[in-house]
């Protein structure tokens, strides 16, 4: 996948940070295209982010389980 693409997924990710569904939805999305190495820098980028937005990640916690579900291992 191009970085580009990589790149305009965080963007939207950010953007749609205000709802928690949005926010889930789109990080589900971005964690089905990705390759591999793309979702390992994912989690590494919603590490940091969410540490920004604590208010994001309490909400992340409290929905069920999806694909990724490793990348909201560490939360």
């Amino acid at each position: 996948m191009p970085r580009a693409y990589y790149n305009y997924t965080l963007t939207i990710l950010e953007k749609v940070s205000f709802d928690p569904y949005l926010f889930r939805k789109e990080l589900e999305k971005a964690y089905k295209s990705f390759l591999p190495h793309e979702k390992r820098e994912l989690k590494l980028w919603l590490d940091s982010f969410l540490i920004k937005h604590p208010q994001l990640k309490k909400s992340l916690n409290e929905m069920p389980a999806f694909e990724g579900k490793d990348l909201l291992k560490a939360i």
